[in-house]
């Protein structure tokens, strides 16, 4: 049902606060439907004007002089935020010499990209700037809190205590993973050290290396010791085999040599063809054949755990391989706690370690003693096991290595722990996350670190001293405990089959006793037989 207009549309120059017209100030008016009848009459509402300010040019509105001046209307405002390149991105291309060369790698910048917020005028204008830095991500401040120091290096000090750190995305990273443990000295790998094939180490990464220990201030000739393949063993008499641990060999001297570096940590071998005086001189003769290859890298054997075939676990071995080395100033030795202990050499009090210490001394001499490995032990003292325990929680104990850090021959060594670095509780417990996996914290080696420097100088029945003592004697309890069993289950095992071996054996001759017993018996018998008859013989003659 159409319905009649009730007001007027204003025309050009006249205001929309103009009166109403006429036939809408009636107080009731009828409006006829389409159909012609009559819809029931309603009243109409005056519309009661705006006393506002006038809204069209020229138009004149009058005023109470009696109501108070109208407040001047503020300007209206808007927010806009937008983005700001604050540095452009380039990229650059170098054309190949020539079509068949390899295409050039590019270069790019990053753009870094900041939000900034525009107070803009009714009209559009913007009338204030103001630059908003862009909210950083959860897995950006999780980055930013991983590269942040773990502990300050300390300077000057007499000791050059580090960690055996990863070297995962190029060497050049091994110098800011020991940055961030506050470690004077390192160790790393100088590529995989369970592969045969490895690529080759790129000149970026060692130029970036080189320039990081600069920076850093490490003296990649004296406190940087990288660690050799585990599959390399010089002692090897076969003929494949040797070509394949010697090629791995000096590969890893090649690559120090690239990186500026002189000290190289290996492991001696074992004994593969039963003869230890003839594995010892193959061993150096491929050491000596390395040297010759290369000009500065110094060889460390290092002291090994294990008995029987492996090498290294005696002073004597590593004096009998020195021997035998033409040049004497590319040789040298890493001795590892945690080996040396398990091998039978005492650290534990100051009397036992003044005794070791002198053997070695007497033996090998301390002017070989390049490097040491720091790490307490899982397994007890002599057991021949290669278990690494964090510093204080093993059968070494806390001071085994205040008699380490106050040795004066010692000083300057590069002290190398190869700890680890799995998260417990106070009561030895490995803690998981939650899809249970074991936690790590590499801030274990910063601890460790900056325990072992306050030991210099500490009293040992300092309050200090004896409350770390039993803390983390209680930390390593149920590791020891749990070792101490296996250890003592193998053992029992081991007797049981030597003495059913000396069983069977002593059964075995008894039975051959008897056996040649019989025989000389029956031999007599018919020795008396044949006798018999010679009698009886003689006699009827």
């Amino acid at each position: 049902m159409a319905k009649r207009k009730l007001t007027k549309e204003p025309s050009a120059g006249e205001s929309d606060l103009s009166p109403p017209p006429d036939d809408l100030l009636d107080g009731e008016q009828a409006v006829a439907g389409a159909n012609g009848h009559a819809e029931e009459e309603r009243p109409v509402k005056r519309r009661k004007a705006k006393q506002t300010a006038p809204q069209l040019a020229g138009t004149v509105v009058e005023t109470n002089s009696t109501e108070p001046a109208e407040k001047p209307v503020k300007k209206r405002t808007r927010k806009q935020k937008v983005k700001v390149e604050v540095e452009e991105e380039e990229t650059i291309e170098e054309p190949a010499p020539d079509q068949d060369a390899a295409p050039k790698k590019r270069r790019s910048r990053k753009k870094e990209v900041k939000e900034e917020e525009q107070v803009l005028d009714q009209d559009g204008n913007v009338i204030e700037k103001k630059v908003k830095k862009k909210r950083m991500t959860k897995a950006e401040k999780e980055a930013e809190l991983v590269n942040m120091p773990l502990a300050a290096r300390t300077a000057g000090h007499k000791l050059y205590i580090g960690a055996h750190v990863s070297a995962a995305g190029g060497v050049h990273q091994s110098v800011l993973n020991s940055v961030h443990i506050g470690a004077n000295a390192f160790a790393l790998f100088l590529k995989s050290q369970r592969k045969w094939a490895n690529p080759p180490l790129l000149d970026d990464h060692c130029e970036t290396f080189r320039k990081h220990c600069d920076h850093h201030m490490y003296d990649q000739k004296q406190h940087v010791v990288p660690h050799g393949s585990y599959l390399v063993n010089l002692a090897h008499t076969d003929k494949a085999r040797t070509e394949q641990a010697y090629d791995s060999f000096l590969d890893d001297l090649k690559r120090c040599e690239k990186l500026g570096i002189t000290l190289y940590n290996f492991h001696p071998g074992n004994v593969q063809c039963g003869d230890r005086p003839k594995a010892i001189a193959h061993l150096a003769s491929n050491i000596n054949k390395a040297h010759s290859a290369t000009n500065t890298v110094v060889t460390l054997l290092e002291s090994m755990a294990a008995g029987g075939n492996v090498l290294g676990s005696t002073f004597e071995d590593l004096r009998d391989i020195i021997a035998l080395i033409d040049k004497k100033d590319r040789v040298g030795v890493c001795l590892d706690t945690c080996h040396a202990f398990a091998a039978g050499y005492d650290l534990r009090t100051p009397e036992v370690f003044k005794e070791t210490m002198d053997e070695f001394e007497e033996t090998v001499g301390f002017k070989y003693l390049r490097a040491m490995h720091i790490n307490d032990s899982k397994a007890p003292f002599n057991s021949h096991k290669d278990l690494h325990a964090n510093i204080g929680t093993g059968f070494l104990g806390l001071r085994a290595f205040h008699n380490i850090v106050n040795e004066p021959r010692l000083a300057g060594l590069p002290l190398v722990l190869e700890t680890p670095i799995d998260v417990r509780d106070e009561n030895g417990v490995l803690v998981k996350d939650e899809k249970g996996k074991e936690k790590e914290d590499k801030g274990i080696w910063a601890r460790e670190i900056k325990m072992l420097e306050s030991f210099v100088g500490m009293d040992i029945e300092s309050d200090e001293f004896l409350e770390m003592e039993k803390r983390l004697a209680k930390q390593g309890e149920p590791e020891r405990k749990r070792l101490t069993e296996q250890i003592e289950r193998k053992r029992e095992k081991e007797e049981k089959a030597a003495m059913k071996k000396k069983r069977k054996e002593k059964k075995d001759a008894s039975a051959s006793e008897e056996s040649e017993l019989s025989e000389l018996e029956a031999s007599s018998e018919s020795e008396g037989e044949e006798n018999g008859v010679e009698d009886t013989q003689k006699l009827a003659g």
